[in-house]
């Protein structure tokens, strides 16, 4: 297998020698270096697939740019309504496009792990030396490399509008966190993937990813919603990541605003990380 070039090289003979020693029918463990060219390999894969069919991105990376020139278009007034936090509405609405863009990605990814499954090049994967979780690294964090596209996309149309820089750090922090997101959207779109084997899932996949998102206060501050969208957005989990992408969008970065996306976050990848696992640990048996 071609994307295990780098991987055999990395090993340099380690693993044929270690074999060696070991009683016949004993795998040996993958040493770390070769693990960690298995998951570059694959998230080299993923970005070469950008490269030699860039018209599969395209949708990925208009979308979320539509989103937020449309919004701003239609919304743009709202900021006039007491108690918004800012007097730019591309400024509020920019930091949702990122992190649905991001999403975007991350269940593209799941949809391409999918048509892996039925085309039966993951099940080569699962009978190579790689461990389970190295396969699962390298396909959900080329989810956060590829993220990077549609998040360029958003960055520069957003601030050639009029959207106020957040500073070095506001913006290296909203990208770090969205990137993660596309990693967390990645897991859970792979566990799908892994459960019904089948590219028409991908409904699934993008649908959670757009409900989770939007479900926050992306269109207007916490304090200004109303009815049922106040108290989903109060107890989502992407509200508190979505502040702290924004935050440095609409006014100054602080941990205050900062440690509660963290945290979220992180537990928001644990539980899909385990759900991916879960699911490839079966389908493997």
């Amino acid at each position: 297998m071609e994307c295990f070039g780098d991987a055999q090289k990395a090993e340099g003979g380690i693993v044929e020698a270690h074999a060696s020693t070991r009683p016949m029918g004993v795998a040996a463990p993958m040493p770390a270096r070769a693990q960690l060219a298995t998951i570059w390999a694959l998230m080299r894969r993923a970005v070469n697939e950008v490269v030699r069919v860039p018209g599969a991105a395209i949708p990925g990376v208009l979308a979320p740019t539509i989103f937020m020139i449309g919004l701003t278009a239609v919304f743009g007034n709202l900021t006039d309504l007491r108690g918004f936090t800012t007097d730019t509405f591309i400024s509020f609405i920019m930091p949702v496009s990122l992190l649905q863009g991001a999403g975007f990605t991350g269940a593209a990814t799941g949809v391409n792990l999918a048509r892996d499954i039925e085309l039966g090049w993951f099940d080569r994967l699962l009978v190579s030396p790689p461990p389970r979780y190295v396969l699962l690294a390298g396909t959900v964090l080329s989810a956060s490399m590829r993220s990077l596209m549609p998040m360029a996309m958003i960055l520069v149309v957003g601030f050639a509008l009029g959207a106020h820089f957040p500073g070095v750090f506001g913006l290296a922090l909203a990208i770090v966190i969205a990137a993660s997101f596309a990693a967390v959207v990645a897991c859970y779109a792979s566990g799908i993937a892994l459960k019904f084997r089948s590219q028409s899932a991908g409904i699934l996949m993008q649908s959670a990813t757009f409900i989770a998102v939007l479900f926050t206060p992306a269109y207007a501050p916490q304090a200004l919603l109303t009815g049922w969208l106040y108290w989903v957005a109060k107890y989502n989990p992407m509200t508190q990541v979505l502040e702290a992408v924004r935050q440095g969008f609409v006014g100054d970065v602080t941990w205050h605003n900062t440690w509660p996306g963290l945290l979220c976050l992180a537990g928001l990848a644990v539980l899909m990380a385990m759900f991916a696992l879960r699911q490839m640990q079966r389908t493997g048996s």
